[in-house]
């Protein structure tokens, strides 16, 4: 066997090593993504903003997309075609390239973001009353956070004429005077930044995973290329 054909089978065994963690990684984002959807579910009727629901979404989006990816790069290191090679690469630098722009938006950007999930949420207590769903999603996560309003108790006053809904006070009375004193916004980011850490030390080795992915890769792609044009 020749020093190409060797490097070649090396890169190509490293390949699908890495896009097979890279597909594994996937599953995981994925799993936990639908894990988070579940567990949120009786909050299903309030405003995507609401900061669990929005990373549910985004981690089932990413995952999906991670496991698509990593299975074409599989398939192009096993078989060898360029064509597939090529399909990994475009479809791998486009989602490096996403992940960089929306942590550098969601970093520039955290303030701007929080006020409008914030408003979207204030607005969506007006139909508290109307809205059954809607009325047990917020009754929910009040109980849940021992938590009143979105950024206050007296985000309630305007909606339900100077009075607390029952499910600010721990007792659940129809006549809630006092209520919690901390904001649910608040309480609900808080509690998905102490369970975010162990997924962004997972998303980070899948960002390095990415980035081996990519120069493996070109390199394979480049090897076969190389290959061809000596057996023509």
């Amino acid at each position: 066997m020749s020093v190409s054909k060797r490097f070649l089978c090396c890169v190509k065994y490293l390949m699908f090593v890495l896009n097979l963690i890279f597909w594994l990684g996937g599953c995981g984002l994925f799993g936990v993504g639908v894990w988070l959807s579940f567990t949120q579910t009786e909050f299903s009727s309030l405003p995507l903003s609401f900061p669990s629901l929005s990373a549910a979404n985004l981690l089932l989006v990413a995952g999906g997309i991670t496991m698509v990816t990593g299975f074409i790069g599989c398939l192009g290191a096993l078989k060898e075609q360029r064509y597939l090679l090529s399909m990994f690469f475009v479809i791998l630098l486009l989602l490096v390239l996403t992940e960089v722009t929306l942590v550098l938006i969601i970093h520039i950007f955290h303030d701007q973001l929080d006020s409008k999930a914030q408003s979207e949420l204030k607005e969506g207590m007006k139909i508290y009353k109307s809205e059954p769903e809607l009325k047990k999603s917020w009754d929910n996560i009040q109980k849940m956070f021992k938590c009143c309003g979105v950024t206050n108790k007296t985000d309630w006053y305007d909606v339900l004429n100077g009075t607390l809904p029952s499910s600010c006070c721990s007792d659940g009375t129809d006549q809630c005077v006092n209520g919690w004193s901390e904001p649910c916004y608040q309480k609900a980011r808080q509690w998905l930044l102490d369970n975010i850490p162990s997924v962004l030390v997972f998303g980070g080795c899948i960002g390095v995973v990415q980035l081996l992915a990519l120069v493996f890769s070109m390199l394979m792609y480049c090897q076969i290329l190389c290959a061809e044009k000596h057996l023509d």
